[in-house]
């Protein structure tokens, strides 16, 4: 068994920013040199989470306005009194939607559906640089 630990730096926008980063964990998994298993990701900070889905701005738009619904950035939130600084919201949908992700590979390849892409979603209410680490474990 092999693990490796690698990362992904991106710059996000905030606001429900949806980044795919399928591209960059694929070209990882090529360059590990591991044939099958699984890849863990988790995003570093409390304001962002990972999931799969298809990334099409219908589904996206769906996607932001489904969060709205849960948990609006319009409500009182006990957080942004506290420390004032807006993002009560953000640190709720994070925790909702949860900071990691497995995938399994076989092939050097991820396995994933036709239309099923990894996203990367920040909460935030600001723009942030942000890094994914990913844990690569297999044969």
């Amino acid at each position: 068994m092999t693990v490796l630990t690698r990362d992904i730096t991106l710059q996000s926008q905030g606001d429900c920013d949806i980044i795919d980063i399928t591209p960059q964990v694929s070209k990882i998994m090529e360059e590990a040199g591991i044939a099958s298993g699984s890849v863990t990701l988790f995003v570093v900070g409390s304001t962002a989470g990972l999931t799969t889905i298809e990334h099409e701005p219908n589904l996206l738009s769906d996607f932001r306005n489904m969060w709205e619904r849960v948990a609006p950035q319009s409500m009182a939130y006990e957080h942004n009194r506290a420390w004032g600084d807006g993002n009560g919201h953000s640190h709720v949908r994070a925790s909702m939607l949860g900071p990691s992700l497995v995938v399994p590979f076989a092939n050097r390849q991820l396995t994933l559906g036709t239309w099923q892409q990894i996203v990367f979603v920040d909460f935030d209410n600001r723009p942030r640089s942000r890094t994914i680490v990913l844990q690569i474990m297999g044969e």
